[in-house]
């Protein structure tokens, strides 16, 4: 591919995404909640945009179709898991904003961390999403640079798409905090899912048949790939071990459940997740589709992960398209990223350097301003720092990321539903569970064959239960808080 249509895409995507940002910026106020939640005013539509960007990655498009390549039609599965799981948004979405509003809270650590009437769970759950999340951000950065030096045959050096995603990402988190962006998300999101399904369309009926004779040749394929576990990867203890983290994302993931916070209203909330299932329902398809196409057209692979790079380098993809189709595996990762950035950045103010005011005068808003754009450049630098190492570390870590974040799941769970929990419990259990997590997946030991994911929410559930039985509950505030969201949730009709 000629290197110069890869620079003037690039290009491109940078000035529309730049005044995409810069928009926002006009319409943004000053404070703290302004900056990191868009001052809780988000509609039903650009919320479901943002939330989709944010959680699917470049890992859909080059993770699950490598999945799908190598494992069949058990990836599918695998990825309906996490939107089943979003059954919890429908249920803990409305109870986060609800009390989300009332408390003030900017992120979903500093309500537990009110909630257990303890802040050490709010410094113990972020520094545990820092440690999971940041090499995981690094992994979003690596993808981008292997992208464009692969399609430019090696011209376009690794480290300039790293550099050139750590920058557009630093640019629009700052530029405007949440406003700018959930503005980039939603232009981002939008790139994705339009660009995947036009090139999926294409190859399957210019190279492929159609869809009818696409599936008849995914059925004459060796290794049942259409059935579970087809050519194998599938078992079931695999199959568990990767879905279980999959099922929590929503709300195990602070860069997913901050996004509970910004809905202008219940309205707003139940627009962005009727758009977000549809948005996922699609996107999963195509990513699916796709690794199946590339097993058809490109079959012989020894790294899985290559499908959507080979098939984009291929013959069977017109030059226009690859180049539209690396700006949406691009847009996919920096939204990812800023997402991130701006997220771990709201921990370190709120969380790690404790300063929750109800209402902070203009000189406190300056200085925790100050902090997290200080923050989110630190977080870059060390992402950036991660990525050009290009070390097994990092892949060892994003792999661990969905796992280790299990760990807060039993305390949201209590905090919403069970007055007796305690604040003890709730940080043994994170505390327990993230080490749990970085043993098993350093180790690669799998106690009864079963890996990371399943032992990790299983410890942190058992730490968490047990503990409370044997400690004393904070009944005060537990009264307060489950009394509030249960009347408000009966007044409001909300299940």
């Amino acid at each position: 591919m000629p290197i110069s249509y890869l620079y003037t895409a690039i290009i491109l995507y940078i000035i529309i995404g730049s005044i995409v940002a810069l928009m926002a910026r006009r319409e943004m106020n000053d404070g703290v909640v302004e900056y990191f939640l868009s001052g809780r005013n988000t509609g039903g539509v650009v919320a479901a945009l943002s939330y989709s960007a944010t959680t699917y990655s470049a890992f859909m498009m080059i993770g699950l179709a490598g999945f799908t390549y190598s494992g069949g039609v058990g990836a599918l599965g695998f990825e309906l898991i996490y939107l089943s799981g979003l059954s919890l948004v429908a249920f803990f979405g409305p109870r986060f904003w609800l009390i989300g509003k009332k408390n003030n809270y900017v992120s979903p650590y500093e309500m537990l961390g009110d909630r257990y009437q303890n802040q050490w769970i709010a410094f113990a759950a972020s520094l545990s999403a820092c440690i999971f999340l940041i090499p995981y951000l690094a992994v979003q950065l690596m993808g981008v640079g292997y992208l464009l030096n692969g399609l430019s045959d090696g011209e376009i050096p690794f480290i300039f798409g790293v550099a050139l995603a750590v920058m557009l990402a630093i640019a629009w988190a700052l530029i405007a905090g949440m406003k700018s962006v959930t503005w980039t998300d939603s232009l981002q999101s939008l790139i994705m899912i339009v660009i995947s399904v036009i090139i999926l369309f294409y190859v399957i009926y210019q190279h492929l048949g159609g869809f009818k004779d696409f599936f008849d040749s995914l059925a004459a394929l060796e290794g049942n790939v259409l059935t579970v576990p087809g050519p194998g990867f599938f078992k079931f203890k695999t199959f568990l071990g990767l879905s279980l983290p999959w099922f929590f994302f929503s709300i195990s993931n602070p860069q997913v459940s901050q996004r509970l916070f910004i809905p202008r209203d219940l309205k707003a909330m139940k627009t962005m997740i009727k758009g977000f299932l549809v948005f996922g329902f699609i996107y999963t398809l195509v990513s699916v589709f796709w690794g199946f196409s590339a097993r058809l057209l490109i079959p012989g692979l020894s790294n899985a992960d290559l499908a959507t790079p080979e098939l984009l380098a291929s013959q069977y993809v017109p030059t226009a398209l690859a180049l539209a189709a690396m700006i949406g595996i691009t847009a996919a990762a920096i939204s990812t990223i800023d997402s991130i950035m701006l997220t771990l950045s709201s921990l370190v103010v709120r969380d790690i350097f404790k300063n929750m005011e109800d209402n902070l005068d203009q000189e406190q808003n300056l200085r925790q301003l100050r902090t997290a754009k200080i923050a989110i450049l630190i977080i870059a630098l060390l992402g950036f720092f991660f990525a050009i190492q290009e070390l097994d570390l990092i892949a060892t870590l994003s792999v661990a990321a969905s796992i280790g974040l299990l760990v807060v799941v039993p305390s949201i769970f209590g905090a919403f539903f069970w007055k007796k929990a305690t604040a003890a419990a709730s940080l043994s259990s994170i505390i327990i569970g993230s080490i749990t997590a970085l043993y098993l997946q350093f180790s690669s030991w799998s106690p009864l064959g079963h890996g990371a994911g399943v032992w990790t929410l299983l410890v942190s559930t058992a730490v968490f239960v047990i503990g409370s039985l044997f400690t004393e509950a904070p009944t005060e505030k537990a009264d307060q808080f489950i009394d509030y969201i249960n009347e408000e949730c009966r007044q409001r009709n909300i299940i």
